[in-house]
């Protein structure tokens, strides 16, 4: 028999400590891996601007949300990455704007779905599972119907619940959700909303020993105003005088949809608090990171009056258009000991920021394409550090296309140049004019120049999402 090297590891088991260093050495690689933050997002479906009680809502209160923001930060300036669902997560899920995301506006195909991000999507889940995270998402997708290239579980998720497409998830009794590639059939007198934050804690609860990223946007408070009775009876008392109103979208009806809506916030407020509570019960507070915001502005639709509510607070718009209202969304990160306790940063960001600040957590590298800038400074209040962008984009193909430019203090939009090129531009000083009420374009022609520019050098064109005619 041929005699093997005397190598240092042979010579450590015969000092019988070999086995033992290695095994130091696996749980070192171990301790290592769970010393990476836990990533938890809240993506909110439609809530306003102004739809949080620290954000300036005054009909009714967002206590656990407002302990988020008194024990972490609270952003003043965050941009979702559309006007409505499909293309703002494209943005979050790929890093890029909606000049370079592949999707761009919501595109429903058949039987069921939406138009699939393609099969080779670098995805926020497929670059944090590279550094050892379990992926999970718990709501509503909305970017490849069952099986497609989109599906959720060909874009780098372990496990997925919820609703794969948008169109489905206008019912919150639905008959059906998905579980990873099965249909689980309901009864239609199940809160959906419900069994999804449930089984989002199930995933945190079953990875609570190694890092995960758990993603979650929730379908509230989306098209039709439907939430539980025993949720939703507190707030008839107080808005009584609305009970002859009636609430529809699609098939659902409800009564008191302005009742309907507050309790569906603080609905989720309270499960907010619940998942702090379980962080807390898993000893996961001080390595967690938590951010809760919404992938787009308020919408009218259910019987929801955003006027009433003053859901897109001092801003112009609401979903669907380029104006602040639309785009401009709340944002709130908690983690103890990392992100400083009550600090309102006006830092300019935007969904496409997400992908390099979770992978400088999870210490893998972004792809070098992208448009996101890393804002891990920004989150621990390292403003002098914090890279900052020369601008934001935005389009949006429907509604005879428009386009949306952030440049400091300065917006720029231009409305129907799909029949029109060279629309003009409406220019507005965010410093003094947040209402975007006040058109300075006249005023200020260098500005308008550089914007004109950038809307055609900030963008390709899409064969699937074309804007122009």
């Amino acid at each position: 028999m041929r005699e093997m090297p005397f190598t240092r590891r042979r010579f450590l088991k015969t000092l019988g400590v070999g086995t033992a260093v290695l095994g130091l050495r696996r749980h070192a690689v171990a301790d290592a891996a769970r010393r990476k933050p836990n990533i938890i997002y809240i993506l909110a479906d439609d809530l306003g601007y102004g739809d949080l009680s620290c954000f300036g809502q005054k009909k009714f209160t967002t206590p656990h949300l407002d302990r988020m923001a008194a024990e972490g930060m609270k952003f003043t300036q965050h941009y979702s990455g559309n006007t409505v669902c499909a293309p703002s997560r494209c943005c979050l899920m790929t890093g890029k704007h909606p000049g370079h995301a592949f999707i761009r506006a919501n595109k429903g195909v058949k039987p069921e779905g939406q138009y699939p991000i393609p099969a080779d999507s670098v995805t926020v889940p497929k670059l944090l599972r590279q550094a050892g995270y379990r992926a999970g998402m718990f709501g509503k997708w909305g970017l490849g119907g069952p099986g497609s290239t989109g599906d959720p579980m060909n874009q780098g998720f372990d496990e997925f619940f919820g609703y794969n497409c948008q169109s489905k998830a206008h019912s919150y009794y639905p008959r059906y959700l998905w579980h990873n590639a099965e249909k689980v059939p309901l009864d239609g007198k199940t809160y959906s909303h419900d069994l999804i934050v449930a089984r989002a804690f199930e995933f945190i609860r079953a990875n609570k020993d190694r890092p995960f990223f758990c993603y979650m946007p929730v379908t509230i408070p989306h098209a039709a105003m439907q939430v539980p009775e025993e949720v939703v009876a507190p707030f008839r008392k107080t808005f009584l005088q609305f009970e002859d109103r009636k609430g529809r979208y699609g098939k659902a009806e409800v009564t008191n949809p302005i009742a309907c809506f507050a309790a569906m916030v603080s609905h989720l407020d309270s499960q907010v608090g619940r998942l702090f509570t379980l962080l807390k019960e898993l000893g996961l507070e001080e390595n967690t990171l938590v951010i809760f915001t919404s992938d787009n502005g308020p919408h009218r639709e259910g019987g929801h009056d955003p006027v009433f509510f003053d859901s897109n607070g001092p801003l112009r718009g609401i979903k669907r258009d380029l104006y602040e209202g639309g785009i401009r969304v709340p944002m709130l990160a908690r983690w103890p000991g990392r992100v400083p306790a009550g600090v309102v940063s006006d830092h300019l960001s935007a969904f496409w920021d997400m992908m390099p600040t979770f992978t400088e957590l999870a210490g893998v590298k972004a792809p070098g394409d992208i448009d996101g800038l890393s804002m891990v400074a920004a989150l621990e209040g390292d403003g002098a550090r914090q890279k900052r962008h020369a601008y934001l984009y935005w389009e949006y193909p429907p509604g005879n296309g428009k386009q949306a430019i952030r440049m400091g203090k300065w917006k720029g939009v231009r409305l129907g140049v799909s029949k029109r090129r060279d629309a003009p531009i409406q220019l507005f000083d965010l410093e003094q004019d947040l209402g975007e009420q006040t058109d300075v374009a006249e005023k200020h022609p260098e500005v308008v120049a550089r914007m004109k520019a950038l809307f055609a050098e900030a963008r390709v064109e899409s064969e699937v999402f074309p804007l122009f005619q």
